[in-house]
């Protein structure tokens, strides 16, 4: 094949490529409108072992947000969620404002490049610092702003750095989840910080400890069907601030 061909086939595989981003931009929005989450049920109506769960679930979940399916749902939807809770609780606000503050200089002691780390930092403290005091934005503005790839996308970043950075001051416990000979940073370099790698209860024990807000994922998949939909909590023990919908491969953002 001629340099000139292969060319004119990478253009049209980028092309088909993007026309597939498109598409999909189009039917996932980043983070999606509030629905009931009896919206599941027509989805598994064929399936009686979803129905039986799907049933009990939404005796607890009344509502369900969808995040994009693509492979940052663990921390966008965890990001919406948390911030979306902050709007509401001035106090609750302060406390993760100052926490956050401190993160960018764990982060640069740990070993960050402080000039990578800044800008991700810096977008994230932007919004963070409007979810309360004067210029505080509203629920609107912040599903806006999630929606908005550039924005969403720093905020994803910023915090698989900090689980990144959590995985990694806490090494001698993560150690143990590890399968294989990697060590901990060509983990938490090839696994946790690129974008679009999904994520599971590891990244969450991780993120939820270094930012202090409990996670509880509800798991839906074929297992024991006598039982609710399993529940975990993320670390143990926590009061959960984060309600999550994990189906295998993906997250969505659950609503009591």
């Amino acid at each position: 094949m001629s340099f000139l061909n292969q060319e004119i086939q990478d253009e049209g595989i980028l092309n088909q490529q993007r026309q597939i981003e498109k598409e999909v931009a189009e039917i996932h929005p980043l983070i999606g409108q509030l629905q009931p989450s009896t919206c599941l049920l027509q989805e598994y109506m064929d399936d009686p072992i979803y129905v039986n769960k799907l049933t009990k679930l939404t005796n607890v979940y009344h509502s369900l947000r969808r995040v994009r399916p693509d492979g940052n749902c663990f921390y966008r939807g965890f990001g919406f969620s948390y911030f979306e809770r902050l709007l509401e609780n001035e106090d609750e606000w302060k406390k993760f404002q100052a926490l956050v503050m401190g993160t960018k200089d764990q982060l640069i002691s740990q070993g960050f490049p402080k000039f990578t780390l800044e800008d991700f930092f810096d977008s994230f403290m932007e919004v963070v610092n409007r979810l309360g005091g004067e210029s505080k934005m509203d629920a609107e503005e912040l599903h806006r702003i999630f929606n908005e790839s550039g924005t969403s996308d720093y905020l994803v970043v910023y915090l698989r750095l900090i689980t990144s950075g959590q995985l990694q001051k806490e090494e001698d416990f993560y150690q143990n989840f590890l399968e294989g000979d990697k060590s901990m940073k060509e983990f938490c370099q090839q696994e946790v910080e690129p974008m679009y790698r999904e994520s599971d209860h590891m990244h969450a024990i991780a993120l939820g400890s270094g930012l202090n807000v409990g996670i509880r994922v509800v798991y839906l998949d074929r297992g024991e069907v006598t039982t609710n939909p399993p529940e975990h909590d993320f670390p143990e023990d926590c009061i959960p601030s984060v309600y999550l919908l994990y189906r295998p491969g993906h997250y969505d953002i659950l609503y009591k």
